[in-house]
């Protein structure tokens, strides 16, 4: 079955250009011309992906994209945005957002994003094959097949991107990762080093499975190089 993409946009002449080249790619779409028409559709609908533009009437993308992360809805979201503004963009990312692009932009850069985002989160599947059920660090549990983690046996609610950077972190443990090194392998292209995007996904992480965000114990910043995972249990 087919991969299902919600465009949103109020410029018709946009929806069409991205909905006649998603469609070509091989994916089935829906669309919406508004923030409200956007949320209602993703509440009574799954999507595997949202394009969400920044600029929209009602209700403006980040409001929806805040809004859906709040109800908990983890479908990823590729925004749009046509200020070149890296305040906006890293904005995007902390109320919840996979990825962005700013207009103008080529449609094929579009799907390729698209089939990145995609790329990423099923690729974790065939990891499993090769044995490995989970990770465990003190009370916290990656499972890469189920794409969940607990800690303490609470699940935690994380985007996409927020697994995957759990799960390369995890999988590294001990190990000294840059912020560019982690650029390369969670978001796997290249995002002219803004490593703030980085920064921005650690801190969520941090709130959502340190006991306290000031001292993190699990992933510590390591100053002038970068992040390590390490296992607090060792030290108690």
């Amino acid at each position: 079955m087919a991969q299902h993409i919600l465009i949103v946009d109020d410029e018709e002449s946009i929806v069409t250009l991205l909905k006649y080249n998603i469609e070509q790619a091989g994916f089935t779409t829906d669309v919406a011309y508004s923030g409200k028409e956007a949320l209602d559709k993703a509440s009574v609908q799954p999507f595997d992906l949202i394009i969400l533009d920044v600029m929209l009437p009602e209700m403006d993308g980040m409001e929806v994209c805040k809004q859906m992360r709040q109800k908990q809805m983890q479908t990823p979201i590729l925004m749009l945005t046509a200020k070149d503004d890296e305040f906006d963009k890293v904005l995007g990312l902390e109320l919840g957002a996979d990825d962005y692009l700013t207009k103008p932009f080529s449609p094929r850069e579009v799907v390729a994003r698209i089939k990145a985002i995609l790329r990423r989160i099923s690729q974790h599947a065939p990891e499993i094959a090769r044995g490995t059920e989970s990770y465990k660090i003190a009370d916290l549990i990656v499972y890469p097949e189920q794409y969940e983690a607990t800690v303490k046996g609470s699940g935690l609610v994380l985007t996409p991107k927020e697994f995957e950077l759990l799960l390369y972190l995890t999988k590294n443990k001990g190990r000294v990762l840059s912020r560019d090194q982690l650029l390369s392998a969670v978001w796997n292209y290249d995002f002219v080093g803004d490593t703030r995007i980085v920064d921005v996904h650690i801190s969520h992480l941090r709130e959502k499975i340190e006991p306290d965000t000031k001292k993190p114990v699990y992933i510590k910043t390591i100053r002038g190089l970068g992040y390590k995972m390490e296992d607090p249990s060792k030290d108690a």
